[in-house]
């Protein structure tokens, strides 16, 4: 195909804008790492078996439920401030929130543990409760690190660090496989993952700091109680939608454990892990240089409307055809690339890839809401979309008694509410613009 130099130029000039470039380098470096999973995970699945990744999807479904709060979402206030000293004052606070709370959470464990474990029927994972805690701090240290290199735009590096430490978990997890193919060495290599990656990151973050003491910048006016009043918006609203938001996503895990056994959750585990790879890709990428972009076309006065339509109608052109394709031959494709056992995880991904695709549309409505100040409305929100998933999961169950359908249910509830919530932060940016046009 031939282009015509007009069109080449209009080309060039889209690649020029700096919202365009910076999601390529991200894209491509999240490309590279999700490759790296890809190439490992035939491999992987084979060695160590669903009823193995059925008992880490549990503890994953855990430490999704407790990881996002540890530091009570201030980490995702980093990238606001116009001023760096708050930006660092955040930093310290995520970071001593992050340290209680874990410890908090670790004494709860001890003491309760074996309580948990039993109402919730996952007595599985009961010989790695220890490591919650541990992933919950080291998990926050991550989400520090990430939003303050994402708030000094350091794209490059957080996309070539991603994938060294693709190879390095994915290459541990291989190696464990051949002395000890068990679900403890997939949970403990996971669990410190994260701390591996915070510790690559922070060799950036450590010159970042030492730069912007050298130019002076002090927190010594801005202390922790006072940034922690200034957005208190995030514990208040924030921390509670996404730990409501991850019950939420658990429940299918929990549930399927329960009344079908750990390989079943092993089969949804995969088939989530496989879809959520277009979302890391793209989705992550893009949220991630869209959320600074929105925050500073906020601080501007742009038209945040026309930046987030944008981002969403191109979200919507890139994801299609890779969900189409899973939903389309998802179990001829799990057979193939992970083995004939694998077949029921490519039938939930078949439904399962409708829900993903919409809440893959989502990440730019998502990514503008603390910028919009719009965390009560997510809150409330998170509150009834729970209700309904899970409403959807237990009718199916009792009208069918078929763990297809309980995803089939679950997923479809997800279109659904996945739609309402791009529809409104659309119209809620609509009418802020309207309303700041409003003569006073």
């Amino acid at each position: 195909m031939r282009f015509t130099n007009a069109t080449r130029e209009k080309l060039q000039n889209l690649s020029r804008r700096p919202l365009v470039r910076n999601v390529g380098v991200v894209a491509v470096g999240t490309a590279l790492a999700q490759a790296v999973a890809m190439a490992f995970s035939p491999l992987i699945t084979r060695l160590y078996g669903p009823d193995a990744f059925g008992v880490l999807s549990v503890f994953m479904s855990l430490l999704t439920i407790l990881a996002p709060v540890a530091a009570l979402t201030y980490p995702i206030a980093i990238v606001l401030p116009k001023f760096d000293a708050d930006a660092i004052a955040l930093s310290r606070l995520s970071l001593v929130t992050a340290l209680l709370l874990s410890f908090i959470t670790g004494i709860a464990l001890l003491l309760f543990g074996t309580y948990i474990t039993g109402f919730l029927n996952i007595e599985t994972i009961k010989p790695y409760l220890y490591l919650i805690p541990v992933a919950m701090f080291l998990s926050a240290l991550l989400q520090i690190a990430q939003q303050w290199l994402l708030r000094r735009q350091q794209f490059s590096f957080t996309s070539k660090t991603g994938v060294l430490q693709a190879i390095m978990v994915n290459g541990l997890k291989l190696g464990a496989a051949f002395f000890s193919p068990v679900a403890a060495s997939l949970i403990f290599i996971t669990t410190i993952g994260n701390g591996l990656h915070a510790v690559m990151l922070s060799r950036k973050l450590t010159r970042e700091y030492a730069m912007m003491f050298r130019t002076k910048i002090r927190t010594s006016a801005v202390t922790i109680k006072s940034i922690a009043l200034k957005y208190k918006d995030f514990p208040l609203f924030r921390s509670p939608q996404m730990l409501i938001n991850s019950i939420s996503q658990s429940l299918p895990v929990l549930i399927l454990t329960t009344y079908y056994g750990p390989a079943a959750a092993g089969f949804y585990g995969i088939g989530r892990t496989v879809l959520g790879m277009p979302s890391q890709l793209i989705g992550k990428s893009v949220s991630d240089v869209f959320y600074p972009r929105a925050a500073q076309a906020w601080q501007n006065g742009e038209d945040i409307t026309k930046l987030l339509v944008k981002s969403t109608a191109m979200m919507a052109l890139v994801g299609f055809l890779p969900f189409a394709i899973v939903s389309a031959v998802g179990p001829w494709l799990f057979s193939l690339v992970f083995g004939a056992e694998w077949d029921v995880a490519g039938r939930y991904a078949q439904w399962m890839s409708l829900w993903l695709y919409f809440a893959f549309l989502n990440r730019p409505a998502v990514s503008i809401i603390p910028v919009i100040k719009q965390q009560q409305f997510f809150l409330y929100y998170e509150v009834i979309s729970s209700i309904l998933r899970a409403s959807a999961l237990v009718a199916a169950f009792h009208l069918y008694a078929s763990d297809v359908y309980m995803i089939a249910a679950f997923s479809l509830a997800g279109v659904a509410l996945n739609i309402f919530l791009i529809s409104y932060v659309i119209w809620k940016t609509r009418q802020i613009k309207t309303d700041n046009k409003k003569p006073v």
